[in-house]
């Protein structure tokens, strides 16, 4: 039986482009919901999952840090798609047609210059695909989408502008996510471990907890923070490393990180893709 990869969105969604350009031997299966792809992929309904964690414009994809740490998947590669947005409508309409755009606040947020100069009105919905399917089910000639050329293809839409994207080097960086760890057996290539931890709450945790990495020599490509739980005195951290955990420099940083942290978990090593 073919294996299948899931994604948020609906059919022509930039997640479906990632999961079929990622592998094509995966079938790709689109959810309402993040939630619904994680649960599908826990209950063994699928077998990976395809996640947006960041764009190079509108930064962090809300929700996939709240998912990821509770979850218990691993996640096992990383994948980046240059997005380029362009903006629909139905058959008849035109630029000067359309008062009014519908996109997913991501893309919106991408193309917040043009569609300022087009002097249209932002209107968040789901996602981008089904901002497309939206106007097609409508048919107003006055609502246009943000989506990309694969939605307008196919909910039959008419392409007004191109390349609506702010800057030329919008690009989304996904995850790929699974039950089960990768296996190695030698490393052979550039790797990088994904972890999460919140620090104890006492003086100067922080900077000791982050000491370890320094002293012993470990490259940290991404520091982010976030509430947990609602709560201003529960910080977590989201941390990208460069190496595979299991080396002796890692382990070493990650020993020292116990000691002024606490829950410290292993999201997933994998290898780090040369597009980065």
């Amino acid at each position: 039986m073919k294996k299948t990869i899931v994604y948020q969105g609906e059919p022509g969604a930039n997640s479906h482009i990632a999961c079929d350009l990622y592998d094509g031997s995966l079938k790709s299966i689109a959810c309402r919901s993040f939630d619904e792809v994680f649960n599908n992929v826990i209950n063994q309904k699928n077998d990976y999952a395809m996640i947006p964690i960041e764009n190079s414009i509108a930064g962090r994809v809300a929700d996939i840090h709240r998912l990821m740490p509770t979850s218990g998947l691993k996640i096992i590669g990383e994948f980046f798609l240059e997005i380029h947005h362009s903006l629909m409508g139905v058959e008849g309409s035109t630029l000067q047609t359309l008062s009014t755009v519908r996109s997913h606040e991501m893309a919106l947020s991408q193309c917040r210059n043009s569609i300022k100069d087009l002097g249209l009105e932002p209107r968040p919905s789901a996602d981008t695909a089904g901002s497309a399917r939206e106007i097609y089910e409508i048919n107003d000639k006055s609502i246009g989408a943000i989506a990309s050329p694969l939605a307008a293809k196919i909910y039959n839409l008419k392409i007004l502008k191109d390349n609506m994207e702010d800057k030329g080097f919008n690009t989304t960086r996904f995850l790929i996510l699974s039950r089960e760890d990768i296996e190695l057996k030698k490393i052979e290539e550039p790797m990088i471990t994904t972890l999460v931890f919140k620090v104890k709450n006492v003086p100067s945790a922080l900077y000791k907890a982050l000491g370890g990495f320094a002293t012993n020599g470990v490259n940290m490509l991404k520091l982010e923070s976030y509430q947990v739980d609602g709560s201003f005195l529960a910080t977590q951290f989201y941390v990208d490393i460069e190496g595979y955990y299991q080396e002796k420099s890692i382990k070493l940083a990650l020993e020292e990180l116990s000691h002024y942290a606490e829950e410290v978990k292993i999201l997933g090593a994998y290898p780090s893709k040369r597009d980065r």
